[in-house]
């Protein structure tokens, strides 16, 4: 097996091709081929707090996340996880440094994102049809196609005898693919999951971890994962960045080359690989 890669100052250096270089946006590029879909460039965030003295949450990161990967970021508890998604799906603006999307710098929410949390966060007075078309409504999709694309998704995660399932009815995996479904309705671009798996038994973890994978290679869309889940990070990822405690900059990362078939979680934990990243990683978490 070849050594994982190590951390790389430049976030494009653990993958192909040359060095990122920070985007130009002047003029912002028209064409939205160019340049990968997310770019964090030495992006941190300081708190004021209460007292009065700043707090330092997130120090420097810079990464990329290409069109059509899985890119997964662990980090000790707190370390600030959830506040870099949040800066680079424009929720929250960076104290310092610059988000990219498709080389233009980043102003207020990116159209084609999708962002799921831990919680599933359905609407209880709405069935699980119900739920998923909401986004599309937003968006404006008129009513047939709406329709189509939300019973498409049902049945691809293998929900559609559920349909007309409130959430009360439907079991947490259940509920977690719908939650699924309806981040998927509005066809985004780039997906940003906020440790969506963790509430859940194995079983149903792996099986939902086996769809999310399918439908975001089978389709070309990008997957930015925030997890606990070291193994999770690794079964399913193409590279795990790690952080450090904070405030957190990166420490690591690693491009995952696991034999077989990437969509078949089981076979992909029972691989040597899969335990020496899982270990080499670990050892870079330096939980305390």
């Amino acid at each position: 097996m070849t050594n994982p890669a190590p951390a790389a100052a430049n976030p494009a250096e653990a993958g192909s091709g040359p060095p990122l270089a920070k985007p130009d946006t002047s003029p912002p590029l028209a064409n939205p081929d160019i340049g990968p879909p997310l770019a964090a460039w030495d992006i941190g965030k300081t708190f004021g707090a209460e007292d009065g003295r700043p707090v330092e949450i997130i120090r420097s990161i810079s990464f990329s996340l290409a069109r059509g990967e899985i890119v997964s970021i662990v980090g000790p508890s707190g370390c600030g996880k959830t506040t870099l998604l949040n800066m680079v799906c424009g929720l929250l603006a960076p104290t310092r440094g610059s988000v990219f999307w498709h080389g233009r710098e980043l102003a207020g929410v990116p159209a084609r994102a999708g962002y799921m949390l831990q919680k599933d966060l359905l609407f209880p007075w709405r069935t699980a049809l119900q739920n998923i078309l909401l986004g599309l409504q937003v968006k404006g999709l008129g009513r047939a196609a709406r329709q189509a694309r939300a019973e498409a998704l049902l049945d691809r995660l293998g929900l559609a005898g559920f349909a007309q399932y409130y959430p009360s009815a439907l079991s947490g995996g259940m509920r977690q693919r719908v939650a699924l479904a309806r981040t998927l309705a509005p066809d985004p671009e780039v997906l940003l999951l906020d440790e969506p798996f963790s509430a859940l038994d194995f079983q149903t973890k792996l099986l939902i971890e086996q769809d999310t994978a399918r439908l975001v290679r089978g389709e070309g869309r990008s997957l930015l994962l925030i997890t606990h889940d070291v193994e999770e990070a690794v079964s399913l990822s193409d590279r795990v960045i790690v952080l450090s405690h904070r405030p957190c900059t990166v420490v690591a990362e690693h491009r995952i080359d696991l034999p077989g078939d990437r969509l078949d979680m089981i076979a992909a934990r029972e691989s040597p690989e899969f335990a020496q990243y899982v270990r080499r990683i670990w050892t870079e978490l330096d939980i305390r």
